[in-house]
């Protein structure tokens, strides 16, 4: 199966360049496309100032388009939006598929003094649950949202579901490549996972002027933790065959799982 992850920047409200992109991925025997955090909705630091109902229309157009493609092209597409619901304000994933969609609410959300989502938005604060898992064609895919990746419990649980691929849409910035290069390539090998990562590209500068530079490096990893693709800091696309019989070898190589569920960890 291929699953593609689109590299890119902030998107307008023209489904022109998204069109584009899905016909590529189709013409390509793509069946998952991801896109990176912050692409459909403004960076965290521009949409504080738009007004919500603004910023929730700009949602529901980016989500009708999406539903149209994912029925024009017979795509899944996995897209980060900005979701209002009965008043309140989340960060969420929507899984597009058949011209549904699907929400993930993200659990855990980056709270620093520079970039405090936790307290713009109205996800709970609650006891972990397992992220959003879908199966394609007997592959179970993982999504786990860009700040999820720092807490092991949740690959725990992915694992624990058996996953094949994890799904990990991204905004990253200050010069963090090589920690997520680490991070992902260590997870990808310790739980014989294929990660797909989309990151956005573009920059954002602050009140302070500072400059927040996303790097792109959107990547493909296979189960022994190699990356088998990494994009550079432009708009491109990245496409990746996955074979679930690489996944069961790989696990059967390592006994990484079979090990943790002998003693009850999954």
């Amino acid at each position: 199966m291929n699953i593609a992850a689109l590299q890119i920047s902030s998107l307008g409200l023209s489904p022109n360049r998204l069109d584009y992109y899905c016909r590529t991925a189709a013409t390509k025997n793509v069946k998952v496309l991801l896109l990176p955090e912050y692409v459909l909705n403004p960076f965290f630091g521009e949409l504080q100032e738009i007004p919500k109902n603004m910023l929730l229309q700009q949602t529901q157009t980016h989500l009708d388009i999406l539903k149209d493609l994912s029925l024009k092209y017979d795509l899944v597409i996995v897209a980060p939006v900005i979701r209002g619901y009965k008043g309140s304000l989340y960060k969420s994933i929507a899984l597009v598929r058949s011209g549904k969609t699907h929400y993930y609410n993200q659990q855990i959300l980056i709270n620093y003094p520079h970039w405090n989502e936790e307290r713009f938005f109205d996800n709970p604060i609650q006891k972990l649950e397992a992220p959003l898992v879908f199966r394609i064609k007997g592959i179970k895919f993982g999504i786990l949202p860009g700040f999820e990746i720092h807490f092991a419990s949740l690959w725990n649980a992915l694992a624990k579901k058996d996953v094949d691929v994890v799904l990990v849409p991204s905004a990253s910035t200050f010069g963090s490549t090589q920690r997520w290069r680490e991070i992902l390539q260590s997870m990808a090998f310790m739980y014989n996972f294929y990660i797909i990562r989309a990151n956005r590209i573009g920059e954002y500068k602050d009140k302070d002027g500072n400059i927040w530079d996303f790097y792109g490096d959107s990547m493909s990893i296979d189960p022994g933790g190699k990356i088998l693709v990494n994009l550079g800091k432009k708009e491109e696309f990245l496409v990746e065959h996955i074979d679930k019989k690489i996944v069961k070898e790989a696990k059967k190589s390592w006994g990484f799982r079979h090990a943790l569920k002998k003693r009850g960890a999954l």
